[in-house]
């Protein structure tokens, strides 16, 4: 897999397979990126020397003002940068296999896809606008980095509503507000729910 438009096409080939396999069962968040994984894998046929899993990816001297104010957060002599991690990740050719923080620089160069994955698995609560979207939020940061050093990236919020009660999913006007923020700053979202799907890549 070597262009941003090979790794669209795979996304959107395994999105069908995404929604069945994690509407499939009630989990975690952590078990629905490990199925985005598996579905990427087998139905959108990414190579496994070029996808992975919460990918540390430390940037060092962040330009943007939100990774300078994460960096600044930190205790003192963890300052010089930002460590965002990314729940799924695809990667041209270029990455050799290899995402290892060591491997920092190469990582942010040879992103294609970066996935941000929410699931509804609260009980008595649901996802809301706010959380998703500062999640938005860093993916445009994150892209932003990774342009100025002379990489790609296509951001995408994927949410997982997967929840079987009412009061435990998210609001219809909670949906509109994320949707719209979405495309205000270019990131793709998905959605899913038992009763509705939603995808800005169609």
């Amino acid at each position: 897999m070597k262009t941003l438009q090979e790794a669209q096409t795979a996304l959107v080939q395994a999105w069908p397979a995404i929604q069945d396999e994690c509407l499939d069962v009630l989990g975690s968040e952590l078990h629905y990126q490990a199925m985005i994984y598996h579905c990427l894998r087998n139905h959108g046929s990414v190579p496994r020397q070029q996808l992975g899993m919460n990918v540390k990816m430390w940037i060092r001297g962040p330009v943007t003002d939100l990774f300078q104010g994460l960096a600044i957060s930190k205790t003192t002599g963890y300052q010089a940068g930002f460590e965002p991690i990314p729940d799924v990740v695809i990667f041209d050719d270029g990455i050799g296999s290899d995402w290892r923080r060591r491997n920092r620089e190469k990582t942010l160069l040879h992103m294609l896809i970066a996935i941000e994955v929410k699931a509804s698995e609260r009980k008595n609560g649901r996802l809301r606008p706010k959380e998703i979207i500062t999640d938005v939020e860093k993916l445009v940061a994150h892209r932003s980095e990774a342009e100025h050093r002379g990489g790609q990236m296509l951001p995408v919020m994927l949410i997982i509503d997967s929840a079987p009660l009412e009061n435990e999913r998210m609001t219809a006007d909670a949906l509109k507000t994320v949707i719209q923020t979405a495309a205000d700053n270019h990131v793709e979202l998905l959605y899913c729910s038992q009763h509705s799907s939603y995808s800005s890549m169609d």
